[in-house]
């Protein structure tokens, strides 16, 4: 049997197929119904899992489940969105909104979860027991792996890593506190740090620094040294066997990814540090995620 897998966002809705073993067999995407209310983003979902059916000649029959990832917090235990700002969802029952719709077993997970359980099962986690998925992008989210299981949260409320306080009285965040990971780790960090250089875009500061230049190359190292104090935090609390990065900074490559492990192993309290990798599973990981969530 096949499962199928919904990435909810804020600009598209993007689904597809994977099949018995775990391959992506059939994709598409539609824009999100911005402002149109839920019922409008039930119809446009519909809309996607009978048209990539339709175009992949896949009969409803073979669909044994519906995983669906959403950011923003979620109670798994009632399949209720709780708050997704991007999507105007506050809690929403979207669980069974969609199961009602497409007659199918629906499970909601959050979206980075869900890319923490693609990572897992076919990416650069598999095959541990302890590991963390940090995905740096507009913010920091991240899923955690905990005896070779997606955890979701003691209370079932999931993760929320980008929103551990790095600094004290820091610079306010997104969220209304002080001082997160998020304002610190970012590729909003970056840019906010580039502008006032002349320099637009986190992709363009890094290749500044890559270059030689003085000014964002100390940019640049000022966010790694936040970055590592951040994950070292991380290690220290449980010693993970691997931490995979994900999102667009970790484009950088080495030049991302040999100071952060240098920087790191300077602050991890255990003699030996974690693997530091780039994660695998790609843009695709919240379908994949989502669909290895369903029942």
């Amino acid at each position: 049997m096949l499962r199928f897998g919904f990435d909810i966002g804020g600009t598209n809705i993007a689904a597809g197929v994977l099949d018995e073993q775990n391959r992506l067999i059939a994709k598409d995407s539609l824009k999100f119904p911005r402002g149109q209310g839920t019922p409008e983003v039930i119809e446009t979902c519909a809309r996607l899992y009978r048209s990539i059916l339709d175009v992949s000649g896949i009969g409803d029959e073979r669909i044994a489940g519906v995983g669906v990832a959403v950011p923003g917090s979620v109670d798994t235990r009632t399949g209720t969105v709780i708050d997704a700002h991007n999507l105007g969802f506050h809690h929403t029952p979207l669980e069974a909104l969609l199961k009602d719709r497409l007659q199918k077993p629906v499970r909601l997970i959050n979206d980075a979860d869900a890319a923490a359980l693609a990572e897992l099962r076919i990416g650069a986690l598999n095959g541990t027991r302890t590991a963390v998925l940090i995905t740096i992008g507009t913010g920091i989210g991240g899923g955690l792996i905990l005896n070779g299981e997606l955890f979701v949260g003691g209370r079932g409320n999931g993760t929320e890593p980008g929103h551990m306080i790095l600094r004290n009285g820091g610079l306010l965040c997104t969220c209304g506190v002080n001082g997160c990971a998020e304002v610190y780790c970012s590729a909003t960090r970056l840019e906010r740090d580039g502008a006032p250089l002349g320099i637009l875009g986190t992709r363009a500061l890094i290749d500044a620094a890559r270059n030689g230049d003085p000014a964002a190359k100390r940019v640049f190292d000022a966010f790694i040294d936040d970055l590592g104090s951040y994950l070292a935090s991380i290690v220290n609390l449980l010693d993970p066997e691997r931490i995979a990065i994900g999102g667009g900074v970790c484009g950088a490559g080495d030049f991302l990814l040999d100071p952060l492990r240098e920087n790191v192993g300077r602050k991890c309290f255990f003699e030996t540090c974690p693997e530091i990798v780039t994660a695998t599973a790609g843009n695709d990981a919240g379908i994949i995620g989502a669909a290895l969530s369903a029942c």
